[in-house]
């Protein structure tokens, strides 16, 4: 009542009433935001909770079935995984590997790896594994499903279902339920079957075969099991049917039945009905069997057992460098060794026992390893009729793409089937072969292209190697040849074409035939009776064997006799003409001399008594004497040069001395050119010229047969120059003349001894001097050129060493 007092009091006064009134709603408003956000965080938080609750919830029970689901599918696989069948699926994903559901072993032999299910060749013959590639193809590309049976290699019926699952693709294979050929797997007789069905299979059987219960007692038996027994002498009643095994051996058997869930093989000997396999199955509520005359049925060998006819080679091939392979009557392999597997560069791992050979051969066509076939197949399947010879075989060798040459041999593994193979490598055989047969090849092209007859004899005498030369020498046929005759054979047959011919023969046999380890080689020349010439030689061979050429040497030794007579004449005219040369230089001297004396006598002592022509006239005379003696000296030094004995004596020479000897002979032989000169000579000489080493009487000799020849070439008032000057180590004597020129004629006067025609001078050229130039030029170590001047007139360059005397003779 008092704590409402103060609100009455201010209500009934209205100015206070609103002053307060304001105070208070200024202090409520921060009350009011703070309370509402508080309740909304506490809304909020409460939502989330429950929001975080549910979902923890949802994922619990996202999680349950999930492992529901997993559960189930675990469930499926072991379902599937418990059932005789295999189911393989492709993933719609590209490039995911298949996965494969429930036992490869119900469609693959045992020991083989489950993802070997996926290679058909494995286990399925080559046209059922082709069939099945080309439906899975259609399934997966095409998305066509199929049900297909399939003949297994052991001879069972496979049942192939292939269906579309989402955007993959699967494929289901199991052993058909009806076998009509009862194979010898166990699963002739479903799992899971009733009795009425599990007879129904074995009535159908052409085998004896048996059903027991629970018990182990023969309920059904069908009507080959009872031939059995009457063969046997035994019960072959139906209600009450007999056991083909003795008491005690029944016993052993069913006892070991009853321990084993998997099916059980037996060997038995049933006396003289032979040798079986006995084989036992579980079946629902007993046990079902049949029995397989082991000489009628290969397949019931293990697979990863080798022919018992093998067994003792088994251990020893592995040593063996040689490739060699083993197969069972199912083409499935059972032995290898190293060399093997190395020969085809195949794996261990990949060579394992019951590994089809088709597989083996497929692996190596896919790597390149066998011989290019257009038809493959074709080819596979006539290298697999090796398994139905009963003999060995040596197919054509396979030419590899790798270069390499392989010799296959296959031969039969036994009684119970398969093959051998052996494997040799001949590509470096056949190189060798190759390389030798080239090399002989090239030996014999060489022989018969030789012009020489050559026979290789053995030590045994017989022609072991020859050409057709020998042929021809000898008159020999070449099929007598070819027959690799004796020698005496040889020497018969040559006698009856060749006179005395056998006489030859059997003196070279004693060279052939002697085996003395130190006999020599031995050579020599045979004149048979028709005039032939031949050259004979026999080389003992490092084999033993002796080789015999034979050259026919006839027309060579007839030139040899014309050349030592030619060069017998040569030799005689040589020695005459040195005898002429010096009785001429002899007998034309003594009156030249004579010529010259009178001639000097006359123009000396009885000058004044003489007119002006005989003047003249004795002028010519001494003129012509002194080219006469030139001439003369001219021969002397070419025959002395010809013999070998002109030798040079160099000393230092003045130039200006050489000048003018050699312009004194010139005034000799051109009386004209002491008088009113009708020849102008202009002599130039370099002034800073070397000293000059040469022979002094040689060097008059070059220059007055250089300026005679300008002389006699030159036109009445012609200039002629001489030019002395060097170039380095080297002297030029420079001729240079107004005459018609150098004609072809003239230009090889300097190279040769003969006389250069007249081409417009005063007189004939002494071309006799100008190999007199040449030769002496040589002597010295030199050179000389000719060459045209412009417009006319020609140029004689002599090119010496300024010391011959180290230049050395150059000819």
């Amino acid at each position: 009542m008092f704590a409402s007092a103060p609100l009455t009091l201010i209500t009934a006064v209205p100015a206070l009433a609103q002053g307060t009134a304001t105070a208070h709603m200024g202090g409520i408003v921060p009350i009011a935001v703070t309370v509402g956000a508080g309740g909304f965080a506490l809304v909020a938080v409460t939502l989330l909770r429950q929001l975080l609750r549910d979902g923890k919830l949802a994922q619990r029970k996202a999680h349950e079935q999930i492992a529901g689901l997993r559960a189930l599918v675990d469930d499926y696989e072991n379902l599937i995984g418990g059932s005789r069948e295999l189911t393989i699926v492709w993933p719609e994903l590209a490039g995911t590997p298949p996965r494969l559901l429930g036992q490869a072993a119900a469609v693959l032999p045992p020991g083989r790896q489950p993802m070997s299910v996926l290679n058909f060749d494995t286990w399925l013959s080559g046209s059922e594994a082709d069939r099945l590639a080309s439906l899975v193809e259609k399934l997966r590309v095409e998305g066509r499903a199929f049900s297909a049976s399939l003949d297994a290699l052991d001879g069972r019926l496979i049942r192939a279902t292939g269906w579309l699952a989402g955007g993959g693709a699967a494929v289901r294979l199991r052993p058909a339920f009806f076998q009509p050929d009862a194979a010898s797997r166990a699963n002739l007789v479903p799992e899971g079957g009733d009795h009425a069905s599990v007879t129904a299979v074995l009535r159908l059987l052409n085998k004896p075969a048996f059903l027991r219960d629970a018990q182990d007692r023969l309920i059904f038996v069908n009507d080959s099991y009872l031939a059995l027994c009457r063969q046997l002498g035994k019960s072959d009643r139906t209600d009450a049917p007999a056991e083909l095994l003795d008491p005690d051996q029944t016993k052993a058997h069913l006892a070991q039945c009853r321990a084993q869930s998997e099916p059980v093989r037996r060997r038995v000997n049933l006396s003289q009905s032979g040798l079986y396999e006995l084989v036992e199955v579980p079946v629902a509520e007993g046990r079902a069997g049949y029995l397989t005359r082991l000489a009628d049925a290969q397949t019931t060998v293990p697979e990863s057992a080798a022919p018992p006819a093998l067994g003792h080679v088994a251990g020893i091939i592995d040593a063996l460098a040689t490739p060699i392979a083993i197969f069972n009557a199912r083409r499935e392999l059972v032995q290898f060794n190293q060399a093997y597997a190395s020969l085809w560069g195949l794996e261990r791992r990949f060579l394992t026992p019951g590994l089809d050979e088709r597989a083996i051969l497929d692996k190596l066509r896919t790597e390149g390893m066998l011989p290019n076939q257009v038809d493959y197949h074709t080819w596979r399947a006539k290298h697999l009729e090796s398994y139905t010879r009963k003999a060995p075989f040596e197919a054509d060798p396979w030419h590899l793409p790798d270069g390499r040459t392989i010799k296959v041999i296959s031969a039969p593994a036994g009684a119970q089937g398969g093959v051998i193979y052996v494997f040799e490598d001949l590509t470096e055989r056949l190189e060798l072969e190759s390389a030798n047969k080239a090399m002989s090849n090239v030996q014999r092209e060489t022989i018969n292209a030789l012009t020489e007859a050559v026979a290789v004899f053995g030590t045994n005498g017989r022609l072991a190697l020859s050409n057709p030369r020998l042929s021809s020498l000898w008159k020999l046929p070449m099929n007598t040849l070819g027959e690799h005759p004796h020698i005496d054979q040889i020497a018969e047959a040559s006698g009856e074409a060749v006179d005395g011919a056998a006489k030859i023969w059997r003196d070279l046999k004693r060279n052939i035939i002697d085996l003395n380890p130190t006999r020599t080689d031995k050579s020599g020349r045979i004149e048979r009776a028709d005039g032939r010439l031949i050259d004979y030689a026999t080389t003992r061979l490092p084999d033993g064997q002796t080789m015999m050429t034979f050259l026919d040497v006839t027309e060579s030794a007839s030139y040899s006799k014309v050349l030592k007579e030619r060069n017998d004449a040569l030799v005689t005219a040589d020695r005459l003409k040195d005898a002429f040369v010096e009785n001429v230089s002899y007998e034309l001297r003594s009156p030249l001399t004579n010529i010259i004396g009178f001639a000097d006598l006359l123009a000396g002592t009885e000058g004044g008594t003489l007119n002006e022509r005989q003047r003249a006239y004795i002028e010519y005379i001494r003129a012509s004497s002194v080219t006469l003696g030139v001439l003369i000296d001219n021969i002397l030094d070419l025959a002395s040069v010809d013999a070998g004995i002109a030798e040079l004596n160099p000393e230092p020479l003045n130039i200006h001395q050489l000048i003018d000897k050699a312009k004194a002979g010139l005034s000799a032989s051109f009386p004209e050119l002491s008088g009113e000169a009708s020849i102008n000579l202009t002599v130039t000489i370099d002034p800073d010229l070397p000293q000059f080493i040469a022979d002094g009487t040689r060097m008059v000799q070059v220059l007055y047969n250089l300026l005679s020849n300008a002389a006699r070439f030159s036109p009445p008032g012609g200039q002629i120059a001489l030019t002395v000057s060097h170039r380095l180590d080297r002297v030029l004597f420079v001729i240079e003349d107004e005459g018609p020129g150098l004609t072809d004629e003239m230009r090889s006067a300097i190279l040769t001894r003969l006389d250069a025609t007249h081409a417009g001078g005063r007189q004939r050229g002494a071309g006799l001097g100008l190999s007199i130039v040449r030769t002496f030029v040589n002597l010295h170590g030199g050179t000389i050129s000719a060459e045209q001047r412009e417009p006319r007139g020609s140029r004689i360059v002599v090119n010496l060493p300024r010391d011959s005397a180290l230049a050395g003779v150059a000819e």
